[in-house]
């Protein structure tokens, strides 16, 4: 299968030391009854959320869907179907090529600040990260966690190097540290970094740290898109 990794359980620094990584069955216990009642508490509370977006994804842009399904590369490599609320045209994947010369990220990430295919409701909800509320779903369902690095494409998984396809030995999140450090303002090195750091550290700790800080820049994130 596509971006297929072996469930290894060390992490390879750049310099060679081989780090164990946190798969201790008691913290993914917890980790994952975090994620089930996270995300249905989130579920519940942002349900008129939900409704009145979806409203206004329909008023603005009709002629598209409310929920943009896009495969991502999950644990060890596995594909499944991310949700998020539609921010762009319809035909925005149809567009992307003629774009790719105004990439304003490295490696192989593609990411502009002021994209113009995002809808007017696409660019509100990104700014305030709502776009990815749907989420919860794929958390709920076991695809994701609530914190661990974000998933990639599978484009984007064909250019990593092995030690960048280490950043697939855990489950992604909707959070971890590429989110509360910066996100765009941060190079792709960096974010490959930063998500190793957080799978050499991880634990419960961590993941509430990471979860807080996540609330305080959840608005007007101005690196958000």
């Amino acid at each position: 299968m596509q971006g297929k990794v072996s469930d290894k359980k060390v992490l390879m620094t750049k310099t060679n030391v081989a780090i164990d990584i946190n798969n201790n069955k008691v913290y993914l216990f917890f980790k994952r009854l975090l994620d089930i009642v996270g995300s249905i508490f989130a579920l519940i509370v942002f349900s008129p959320i939900f409704l009145i977006v979806s409203i206004l994804i329909k008023i603005d842009s009709p002629e598209g869907g409310i929920i943009f399904a896009q495969d991502r590369n999950g644990l060890n490599g596995e594909i499944f179907k991310m949700y998020k609320f539609r921010s762009m045209v319809p035909n925005a994947e149809e567009l992307l090529d003629d774009l790719k010369h105004k990439n304003e990220m490295d490696g192989p990430v593609f990411k502009i600040k002021d994209d113009p295919r995002l809808t007017r409701v696409g660019r509100i909800i990104r700014k305030f990260s709502i776009d990815e509320f749907p989420q919860f779903v794929n958390v709920l369902k076991g695809e994701m966690s609530l914190v661990g690095p974000r998933p990639p494409i599978p484009k984007e998984v064909e250019a990593y190097s092995a030690y960048e396809m280490q950043r697939l030995y855990v489950k992604p999140g909707l959070t971890c540290y590429w989110q509360i450090g910066g996100r765009n303002s941060i190079g792709f090195d960096e974010w490959m970094e930063l998500d190793l750091k957080y799978i050499s550290e991880r634990s419960m700790l961590v993941d509430i740290k990471i979860i807080l800080k996540t609330i305080k820049k959840l608005f007007g994130d101005k690196n958000a898109s």
